[in-house]
């Protein structure tokens, strides 16, 4: 099968708040922010807009269904005042294919921020996403920080030392 890659439309939002769901559950679980309308919402105020890169893969039989999705948005660093690209999404549906089409959209990627004179770029994923890591893995990303996370028991900072406000949380 061949697949195209292409700049995301406002026609294929209700597509990629699909994908966006997805990525939410995988990295949040019953956490996740499930609300596809939210996420219409936000994506859509990517399209278009400078420093964002936001492309679809999809079947060259069918360009208008997307079967994947990625979205890099260039930043500056506020300390050193170096540009680098901020891996927000990358989601693939689960169809034959799929690990060629994650695969063409993050060379696309890749491409683009070359394009735009992205030096560096960094992702965040969820440590148990082994599909993403291993495809970072196979386009020469590395671990370069690693986010500890506590869940406390009851509510919020309630059970945290110090109190509801977390005083005691200071390292």
């Amino acid at each position: 099968m061949n697949y195209v890659i292409r700049e995301a439309a406002a026609g294929d939002l209700d597509a990629i708040a699909g994908f966006e769901v997805e990525i939410a559950q995988v990295s949040f679980g019953d956490e996740a922010v499930t609300d596809a309308g939210l996420h219409r919402r936000r994506v859509g105020g990517a399209l278009g807009k400078p420093g964002e890169i936001t492309l679809v893969a999809a079947d060259e039989a069918a360009p208008g269904t997307p079967l994947g999705w990625a979205w890099l948005s260039a930043r500056t660093n506020s300390l050193t005042g170096a540009r680098y690209g901020n891996f927000r999404s990358l989601a693939v549906a689960d169809v034959p294919g799929r690990s060629q089409i994650g695969e063409l959209l993050l060379a696309a990627v890749l491409d683009a921020a070359r394009d735009a004179g992205l030096l560096q770029l960094t992702g965040k994923v969820h440590a148990r996403n082994l599909g993403m890591r291993a495809l970072y893995r196979k386009f020469g990303f590395e671990a370069a920080h690693i986010t500890m996370e506590k869940r406390m028991a009851g509510e919020r900072g309630k059970d945290a030392p110090g109190g509801a406000h977390g005083e005691g949380s200071r390292a």
